[in-house]
């Protein structure tokens, strides 16, 4: 039942990102008076609404039907149903559906309405010591190229960062990471509020060091730059020369090696090749 004090519109309720015991009081009256909740897996949310004997109905909405199914839901709300949007966890349209959505409300002047409750993001990040001045990307492209030239595009940041990645992918691409980040401080969250919880903190390039469980997902947090004590300068024009010419023939970790005993740090030996492949 509507409570009279309930606006109409379209909810967007946070959800636990684990453990069930994170769900508000006030999430927990916004779903019991929905007409309609609108999950991204319903196998995945009857738990939480079994949990807390919620019955309201529920309906399947995720990246593949979003578009299809936003045109019915809109007429609902036109209409003056109340209807609520979660997630497996977590806030709705922040990494997960809900943006198409979202997106037509405005254009009808329908009511939106945020529930807040857990985030892995800002969990992860009070947990860091980083600084609080961040930068949220989400995931990560799947290209190769494009991949790189977000890394690249990250790596310039001086504010912590919060990624979500896959083990796997991580994993895959470790090098890339250590190159670019290198230097930086790392917490890797696993499975957070969950009895396997999970929190690692070291340096970016000791991370080859590490045993990781490839399975699951990561919400990871880099720090911000920290400053060097590298006393040399670099590239030097003689460096210059003998890099031009490696790259002939030479792959980039060929490169990073010869100048390592220059104490040099490598994600900037690696940015420079990059950078003369680029002009050329």
């Amino acid at each position: 039942m509507i409570s009279q004090s309930q606006k109409k519109g379209l909810y967007l309720v946070s959800t636990p990102i684990g453990n069930l015991g994170d769900l508000t009081v006030r999430a927990l009256e916004i779903l019991k008076n929905s007409e309609l909740i609108l999950c991204e897996d319903t196998r995945v949310s009857i738990k939480l609404l079994n949990h807390y004997n919620i019955k309201t109905q529920l309906t399947a909405f995720h990246k593949f039907n979003e578009r299809k199914k936003t045109k019915d839901i809109i007429n609902d709300l036109k209409g003056g149903k109340v209807i609520s949007i979660i997630t497996d966890a977590g806030t709705p349209a922040i990494s997960d559906p809900g943006k198409i959505l979202v997106r037509e409300c405005i254009n009808n002047d329908i009511p939106i309405i945020p529930i807040p409750g857990a985030s892995s993001v800002i969990a992860s990040l009070s947990i860091s010591g980083f600084s609080d001045k961040f930068i949220f990307y989400g995931f990560l492209e799947e290209k190769k190229n494009k991949l790189t030239r977000e890394l690249e595009f990250l790596s310039k940041i001086n504010y912590s960062i919060v990624i979500f990645i896959p083990p796997k992918k991580l994993i895959k691409n470790l090098e890339q990471f250590i190159n670019f980040f290198s230097k930086r401080e790392i917490v890797l969250c696993r499975e957070m509020t969950k009895i396997h919880e999970e929190f690692i903190r070291c340096k970016v390039e000791d991370l080859k060091k590490i045993k990781l469980y490839d399975k699951g997902e990561l919400t990871i947090v880099i720090s911000e730059i920290k400053e060097s004590t590298n006393p040399f300068s670099f590239p030097t024009e003689s460096d210059k020369k003998i890099i031009n010419k490696m790259l002939k023939n030479k792959s980039i970790k060929d490169i990073i090696k010869k100048f390592s005993n220059k104490k040099i740090p490598k994600k900037v030996i690696y940015n420079f090749c990059l950078k003369l492949k680029n002009e050329k």
